[in-house]
């Protein structure tokens, strides 16, 4: 399976900080809790995937998976995982460095 989820240079690197720290993550995208749709990056342990979740990719050995059902509402979206100042809403741990993760879509494909 192709991967449908990929990262900025900044956020594989606050991805690998948070590791580090806290050992097995997973990014999960939600579908509007806490801080809407933001990307929440937990321990692992705090939210193993459930089985109807759907994993995009991987992004510096974190998993990154979306609920099954949001996934076909959104037609099975890809997305760019970045990292901005300012805290989330929410529990994601980047939050603990002052910072929140966003999902955007992946630039066009340049046209031949």
């Amino acid at each position: 399976m192709a991967e449908r989820v990929t990262a900025t240079p900044a956020a594989l690197e606050v991805l690998e900080r948070l590791r580090a720290r806290h050992g097995d993550l997973v990014v999960h995208l939600s579908g509007g809790c806490c801080d809407g749709s933001s990307p929440m990056c937990l321990r692992a342990a705090d939210l193993p995937p459930g089985p109807h979740d759907v994993r995009l990719g991987v992004l510096g050995g974190v998993p990154v998976v979306i609920d099954g059902d949001q996934d076909r509402r959104w037609r099975e979206p890809r997305f760019v995982l970045d990292v901005a100042a300012g805290e989330a809403g929410g529990f994601s741990l980047e939050a603990l460095e002052g910072l929140h993760f966003t999902a955007g879509e992946p630039p066009p494909a340049p046209r031949p």
